[in-house]
């Protein structure tokens, strides 16, 4: 019934150590879900690598330039291009996105 995230095995989960996990990432102001998201490596979480992303449900993710909330509409982060690799992202606000670790299987 549930259905499996399965992690991106790529240079770039390789360059960060080969180390990942799935993050379920929510709007602080309103606990609304919005993505799964592949977390490579340690550190804290700057951006969002497009690729990594998988959309909860049905909601819209893309709002132009703009990461936005589709409950509450609070502006999570903003459309960027990471430089040092080329990769479309976004950079999420401090502040306003709460981070929980799940498994794969979403049974």
């Amino acid at each position: 019934m549930g259905r499996a995230l399965k992690l991106k095995s790529d240079k770039y989960k390789k360059n960060r150590g080969g180390y990942s996990r799935w993050l379920l990432l929510s709007c602080a102001a309103c606990q609304n879900p919005i993505v799964y998201y592949q977390k490579d490596g340690p550190g804290i979480l700057k951006r969002l690598y497009l690729d990594r992303i998988s959309v909860v449900g049905s909601h819209k993710l893309l709002s132009g330039e703009r990461l936005v909330c589709s409950k509450c509409k609070t502006l999570l982060g903003t459309a960027m291009v990471y430089k040092k690799e080329n990769r479309p992202a976004f950079r999420l606000f401090v502040g306003a996105v709460e981070k929980k670790l799940v498994k794969s299987d979403l049974s």
